[in-house]
């Protein structure tokens, strides 16, 4: 495994830990895809603004107002992909 995929690993089971902790606090326990619409599993619009708030507690980072959007946060997998964007963009 190089770094790069350790890294890949640590975001994936970073955000894994994220969703699966608000899927529990919602009492959702039926088993998730990274791939899988959030919303449909369960969460509410109120659970993806924790979410957004608790991925930006997480990667320390500030998620600007434009990717404050449902569609980012849609699945782990799209969740992933704005870190790692945003992470790319950081100075």
């Amino acid at each position: 495994m190089t770094v790069l995929d350790q890294a890949d690993n640590d975001l994936s089971d970073r955000v894994d830990g994220l969703v699966h902790k608000l899927l529990a606090k919602r009492g959702i326990t039926q088993p998730i895809g990274r791939e899988d619409n959030l919303s449909e599993a369960g969460l509410s619009s109120l659970d993806i603004v924790n979410l957004m708030l608790a991925v930006e507690a997480e990667f320390d980072l500030k998620i600007p107002d434009r990717d404050m959007v449902p569609a980012n946060f849609r699945s782990m997998v799209r969740i992933d992909a704005l870190v790692d964007r945003l992470r790319a963009q950081a100075p």
